[in-house]
This record gives C-alpha cells, structure tokens and sequence, in this order.
C-alpha cells in the first residue's frame, strides 16, 4: 500500500503507467504549466478553480438569469394582497437561513391544490429574491411580496 498525500500523484505497484504518447512530451493536456507547485497541478486536473482563476467570478448564469428575471418583475409584484390571492397554506420559515425557506416551499406546494396560493413568511435577505426567482424557474407564480418590519410575507401560486 503506497502512502501518498491526497493531491499527490499516486505510486507504487497499484499506480496507473503511461498510456499513449510518452509523458515526458511536452504540451500535453494533462501536464501542469511549467513554475506551477503540484497542489496547483493536481488541482486544476481535478477541475478545481486555482489561484490564477481567481480573476474569473465564479457565477452560475441558470441562477443569475433567474435572479436578474426576479429583480426585473420586482416592480410588478404588489405590496399587499390582492383579491383572490388570500392564502390556503402559511409556511413560517422566519429564522430558517437559505435555502431552507425554499425547500420548505417545495415541500408543501404539492398538497396544495392547483390555482392555491401558498404564503410564506421569511426573513433572509436571500429570500428576497430567491422566491420569486425559484417560482419563475418552476413556472409558478408569486402574487405578492409584502415588506414587514421584520422579513416579507411571499405569495406563491401553484400553476401545475
């Protein structure tokens, strides 16, 4: 049994050999840039960002076209309940961190009815709009968002 460290290439009679080209080759795509350590090597084989892609913004553009959707029909959320919206269920996820109040959402919208609103009420600043961006990348509608002095109440429509 060979004893390597985790990011370590591996070796002993259990350590893949060469395969193809010969690995002294230079210009391979799995060989590190040349003045790279071997955590840096290792890392970026695995698909971890390194230190020379700290410049790049890690983004996911499902969640940010979500978002930016969200941030754009914010001003066509009402701020009060409007008639035929009153709520069948009331989910309290006051004090619940992301993504917890999603998840709660989630779980309940399926016992609901088709066309029933389902409100719920959270304090996160990422539920803000982490609903309204969840229910547009489900095809469900949010009614409103009231503000509170303490968090906002959502209202949420099951469509299907």
């Amino acid at each position: 049994m060979s004893r390597t460290p985790w990011f370590g290439r591996p070796s002993g009679r259990h350590a893949a050999g060469t395969r193809g080209r010969d690995r002294t080759d230079a210009g391979t795509a799995a060989d590190p840039p040349p003045g790279s350590g071997p955590a840096q090597a290792d890392a970026s084989l695995l698909g971890a960002p390194t230190m020379a892609d700290a410049s790049a913004p890690l983004v996911s553009p499902v969640t940010d076209a979500a978002r930016a959707a969200a941030a754009e029909s914010e001003d066509s959320l009402p701020g009060y309940v409007p008639r035929g919206a009153a709520p069948d269920v009331t989910i309290d996820a006051v004090g619940r961190k992301c993504p917890i109040p999603i998840i709660m959402l989630a779980e309940q919208i399926g016992d609901v009815p088709v066309g029933a609103v389902i409100a719920v009420l959270a304090d996160d600043p990422a539920a803000y709009s982490d609903i309204p961006a969840w229910c547009a990348l489900k095809s469900h509608e949010c009614v409103f968002r009231v503000g509170h002095a303490s968090g906002w109440s959502f209202g949420v429509r099951r469509r299907y």
